[in-house]
């Protein structure tokens, strides 16, 4: 016992030591939120054959209208991001980065001027090193005059892949320089990374580092509309969590991708999941699909008012698994108020619902239900599971590849 008080005090040495550490620019003090239009339309250049899926500035305007009318950015959901191949296939004369005149014929400033006049912020992408991944200019060499040209533009968010780059060293180098050059700027731009991912094969990322620089980090592949992608997330999340837990917090993210709810590869359980198990990590929110047309049931759950507050809950701690018994998985994650939300995740795939029985004290270190608590089922639907004493025991029904997500508060 006096070994695992002292781990968790160590523990919170470290997260206190990458606070004072994080980036200073006063953004992103709880996980951002927005739409991303990549997993869902990729690099579509060809407007004349595919006006309403092709990467365009009537993509994004639309997107921003929908976004204000059906009630997206109310429950939270601010930045409309663009993702690659906005760009022309040459910089400008003066060296700068200029859009597709074609699929952006008034040019991003008036774009940004659009978003911002739906109480919307913009989004933009760009890359470390001197190509893009799908090919287009990338930001290698120009890192001060590329961050100058996003702030006079209104962007309010920079996507920053690390495609292209020759050498770890300039990878590093790159991610350093943006950070600062954004910064310079004046303009609060949230910065967005990809530099753990593409460390990870060679090396081990310093994330006390990486936390100084960029406001959330992709640490894993890209996801895909499929359970196998998702699960692959949360299996890796899972594996190393001891590494990256610990370093998320106000201002520094870690980032599992996009969420894929509303397109066609998962199930309704696996969309739950994928809801739940984002909260719980603290994660950012960034949609990829089209909301143009959206079933009114993924539309329920990805604005789902309680699942929206455990994923933004102020404490700013991401959550972690803490037991594994053959096909279920129970995670935590620590909230304000004395609260703890808890994911009883099945990763069963063959068979009907299962039940998963565990003790109470297995949460919060023993204290989560000490000595009483209130249960409240946030997913798959809203129910009140009652009061429960610290020597109690929990039982949940899961269907396979689903999720329920708890809120537990002490009394």
């Amino acid at each position: 016992m006096a070994a695992v008080r002292a781990l968790r005090w160590a523990l919170l040495a470290a997260a206190a030591v990458a606070a004072v550490r994080a980036l200073d620019n006063g953004l992103a003090r709880t996980p951002p939120m927005g739409w991303l239009h990549w997993e869902r339309f990729l690099c579509g250049t060809d407007c004349g054959a595919d006006p309403h899926r092709c990467v365009s500035e009537r993509l994004f305007v639309e997107m921003a209208d929908v976004m204000v009318a059906e009630g997206w950015r109310d429950a939270g959901y601010e930045f409309v991001c663009i993702d690659d191949c906005w760009m022309a296939p040459t910089r400008d004369e003066q060296g700068r980065l200029q859009a597709d005149p074609k699929r952006f014929p008034s040019g991003i400033r008036k774009l940004a001027d659009y978003v911002h006049s739906k109480g919307l912020k913009l989004g933009i992408y760009s890359d470390v090193g001197n190509k893009t991944c799908a090919g287009f200019p990338g930001s290698y060499n120009h890192y001060d005059l590329d961050a100058q040209t996003f702030a006079s533009w209104g962007v309010d968010l920079l996507k920053f892949d690390g495609c292209n780059s020759d050498t770890l060293e300039l990878l590093a180098e790159g991610y350093r320089r943006m950070s600062l050059a954004l910064n310079k700027t004046g303009r609060s731009i949230v910065y967005s990374c990809e530099w753990p991912f593409y460390l990870r094969p060679m090396k081990q990322p310093n994330y006390t580092e990486i936390k100084q620089y960029c406001n959330h980090w992709r640490n894993f592949f890209d996801v895909y509309d499929s359970w196998s992608s998702i699960k692959s997330i949360l299996d890796w999340t899972a594996l190393h969590q001891d590494s990256i837990v610990k370093i998320a917090g106000p201002g520094g993210w870690n980032d599992p991708d996009m969420l894929v709810i509303g397109n066609f590869g998962l199930s309704w359980d696996q969309a739950v999941t994928q809801m739940a198990m984002w909260a719980i990590m603290a994660a950012p929110l960034f949609m990829s699909n089209d909301l143009r047309h959206i079933s009114p049931e993924a539309k329920w759950l990805l604005q789902n008012k309680e699942v929206i507050a455990i994923n933004q809950d102020p404490l700013g701690k991401q959550g972690y698994q803490i037991t594994k018994d053959k096909n279920f998985e129970l995670w935590e994650r620590p909230l304000s108020g004395q609260a703890y939300a808890v994911a009883v995740l099945n990763q069963q795939e063959i068979g009907g619902p299962q039940n998963f029985t565990f003790p109470l004290t297995f949460l919060g270190n023993g204290l989560a239900c000490n000595p009483a608590c209130s249960v409240w089922q946030v997913l798959p639907a809203s129910r009140d599971c009652g009061v429960y004493s610290w020597v109690s025991s929990l039982s949940m029904e899961v269907n396979p590849t689903g999720t329920v997500l708890l809120k537990v508060v002490a009394l």
